[in-house]
């Protein structure tokens, strides 16, 4: 059995090959958008147990808003740093 049918999801068998691939590029696509879901659910537990002490108002405070932006800005700098090393390793390999 060769690679590309060991990775395609059941059912696929009986479609043409373009088919086959516009099929596999919307999954990929799709897991993509729910890895960025996951990503920003993460940011904002995070940012939101670090910077908001007990019961949330009606608004943030000037502090809370300045922690909230630092803490997913920092979160946001990281994730493009790894990407952008991971890029640069697969280059190199």
């Amino acid at each position: 059995m060769s690679q590309q049918q060991q990775t395609q999801p059941q059912g696929l068998e009986s479609f043409d090959e373009n088919t086959r691939r516009e099929l596999q590029q919307f999954l990929e696509q799709e897991q993509t958008k729910a890895r960025i879901q996951t990503q920003i659910h993460e940011f904002t537990d995070t940012c939101w147990d670090l910077c908001i002490k007990g019961q949330p108002q009606s608004r943030f405070s000037r502090g809370e808003q300045a922690c909230l932006a630092n803490c997913t800005d920092r979160f946001l700098d990281a994730s493009l740093f790894i990407v952008k090393s991971l890029e640069e390793r697969k280059g190199h390999m």
